[in-house]
């Protein structure tokens, strides 16, 4: 009797001692670390915003001629940092280490990437912010992973809910960004990493909130397109042929990178040699074409609310697909997801122009959605996305849109690391 008292006495012990064992909620530590990380994220964001917002306001007082100079200058700067600092590499590489390095993202070259894209983002370089944030903060969860000691697949659910963290911060979309953490490490028709789906949720939001105390954002979409009312089940059909033009661009601006990527790796030059060309074309491109400048966050707004001739709607289609491609391959360093979406609204547009009676709306969220998902496989979040940017409330058109884009894709996928 008095062994099993005691043996009593010691597991009331252990309850006080340890009464986190037995908290009753799905809330734990976890939860914890992906707030915190969460929190950490939107604060990169919102600190990297503010400088980036700083360097264009000045660089963006050169115009005319003299942006060709000015993005020269920059793209040999921005080719400097890479040689001197690390070459922080491209979505590829994360991808890459999420499947085949345990999870692990290196965040020795941040410096490097932090500072080379604020530089080619700035200076109107045709690549948005989205995939240096990506890379830093997802960075920053393997490290806070390694901290706690995380192993498997904890520690890359952390580094996977890091990379949501950055996305979303720039987008304001929580659910679209945390999808899209997940959806762009896929391959075939597979999204593999189902179980970070809950921390990217939390760590989303986190930096959502974080992010919007910083800026002062607000919500509501962003790009102010016009309100869209469901007109009858031809809709949809409407939306698969609009997503049909939209993916055959996606393949357009696939061979126009494969080209320029062939051009600049034909003969082996210094990476500053080859940032400083593509400063030099971009800039000559940004001359004739204001518009074509930047990644499109403020310019698919001004592309909505002008009056362009289709002549010069479809110069600007036709040079904003040559300058994202020269920027990707040149070794500037962002993202093409925004850039891409620019190109879905001038195609939209361009497509109204051409057939007044169909609705513009429609027109420019499917072609949007399209050459999105054709590019980086990622139809879910891309309807999600697109939805909160655009205000778009009809998801089902948009799904059909994207994807009719995703099995439109070329069998080889852009993003190369996503093949089996």
């Amino acid at each position: 009797m008095k062994l099993k008292r005691r043996r009593k006495l010691v597991s009331y012990l252990n309850i006080l001692d340890q009464p986190i064992r037995f908290n009753p909620f799905v809330f734990s530590r976890t939860f914890l670390l992906w707030a915190f990380l969460g929190l950490l994220g939107g604060l990169i964001a919102g600190v990297y915003w503010i400088v980036l917002e700083f360097l264009t306001h000045q660089l963006a007082f050169f115009s005319g001629w003299e942006v060709i100079p000015v993005m020269a200058t920059c793209g040999l700067f921005v080719g400097l940092i890479i040689y001197f600092f690390g070459d922080p590499g491209e979505i590829n590489l994360i991808v890459n280490n999420i499947r085949f390095n345990k999870g692990k993202l290196n965040p020795k070259n941040n410096f490097s990437m932090v500072l080379s894209s604020l530089f080619c983002v700035a200076s109107g370089g045709s690549l948005g912010p989205e995939a240096p944030l990506v890379q830093v903060t997802g960075s920053m969860g393997t490290w806070i992973g390694k901290l706690f000691r995380l192993k498997g697949e904890a520690l890359r659910s952390l580094s996977i809910a890091g990379m949501a963290s950055g996305f979303t911060a720039l987008f304001g979309a929580p659910l679209g960004g945390s999808l899209f953490s997940l959806e762009i490490l896929h391959h075939k028709h597979a999204a593999t990493y189902y179980k970070a789906i809950i921390p990217a949720f939390v760590a989303s939001s986190f930096s959502y909130f974080v992010f919007a105390i910083i800026i002062h954002l607000g919500l509501g979409p962003i790009w102010d397109l016009s309100a869209y009312e469901y007109s009858g089940i031809f809709d949809f059909a409407y939306a698969v042929l609009f997503a049909i033009v939209g993916a055959a661009f996606g393949w357009a601006f696939i061979f126009s990178t494969k080209f320029f990527k062939y051009l600049f790796e034909k003969r082996p030059i210094p990476i500053y040699i080859k940032t400083f060309i593509g400063g030099i074309l971009l800039g000559v491109i940004a001359f004739y074409l204001p518009i074509t400048r930047y990644f499109g966050h403020h310019e698919i707004n001004e592309l909505l609310s002008s009056r362009f001739s289709i002549t010069l709607l479809l110069a600007i289609l036709i040079f904003k697909i040559i300058a994202i491609s020269i920027t990707v391959t040149s070794g500037w360093r962002g993202g093409f997801i925004i850039p891409l979406f620019f190109v879905g609204a001038t195609l939209g547009i361009i497509l109204h122009r051409l057939f007044p009676t169909i609705h513009l709306t429609l027109a420019i969220v499917s072609c949007m959605a399209a050459i999105n998902a054709c590019v980086t496989r990622t139809p879910m979040s891309t309807t999600i996305l697109l939805a909160t940017l655009t205000g778009f409330g009809h998801f089902i058109p948009i799904l059909f849109a994207s994807l009719t884009g995703y099995f439109l894709a070329p069998r080889i996928p852009f993003i190369s690391s996503q093949r089996d």
